[in-house]
């Protein structure tokens, strides 16, 4: 991913605007992940890039869901969560799970891993999670989960990343090496 064009200057004091906040804040490049969860039946999804890993000991990360998101209540009635990291290759399928209404799933390969949650299965890597903790957050909430499960279906892959509001590939020399098998 190249530099993105150049921001205009921005210098704030309290009170902040949000609409600059997400300005500068774009400016910290992120993973992005798809959110993934089932209840009732029924599987969704969301496009994330507010995960970190939080703890090895126990094994916790978080991410952050909109308090208004379509997710939250399927969220809440699964107790669980799936984090699929997503590979440079997979902007389209980013997109898909980003709308109000999301094609994510539809023409999506995915398989339910141990806790029966769904994970996609050309993700980069996974992280299966139970839900331990929601904190408050502004108009977010901050899920804290306990990783059950993980894998990396896609070994060698760049990841797909999100810098100053567009979506790409890192540059060639800054993607992991291919492993090979030991």
């Amino acid at each position: 991913m190249s530099a993105a064009p150049t921001l205009m200057h921005e210098h704030q004091t309290h009170p902040i605007d949000s609409r600059a906040l997400r300005r500068v804040c774009g400016l910290f490049v992120t993973g992005v992940t798809v959110i993934t969860t089932a209840a009732d039946g029924r599987a969704d999804g969301t496009t994330v890039n507010s995960f970190t890993s939080v703890s090895l000991d126990p094994p916790l990360v978080l991410f952050c869901l909109h308090r208004r998101s379509r997710l939250h209540e399927m969220l809440t009635a699964s107790g669980g969560f799936t984090v699929n990291f997503l590979s440079e290759r997979q902007e389209k399928l980013a997109r898909a799970f980003a709308g109000r209404r999301p094609e994510g799933f539809q023409d999506t390969p995915y398989h339910e891993g141990s806790t029966g949650l769904p994970v996609l299965s050309e993700a980069l890597a996974f992280l299966t999670c139970t839900t331990v903790a929601v904190h408050a957050g502004g108009d977010h909430d901050i899920i804290v989960g306990e990783v059950v499960e993980l894998g990396v279906p896609q070994q060698g892959e760049a990841p797909l990343v999100f810098y100053a509001g567009a979506l790409g590939a890192l540059d060639s020399e800054l993607a992991p090496p291919s492993r090979q098998a030991s």
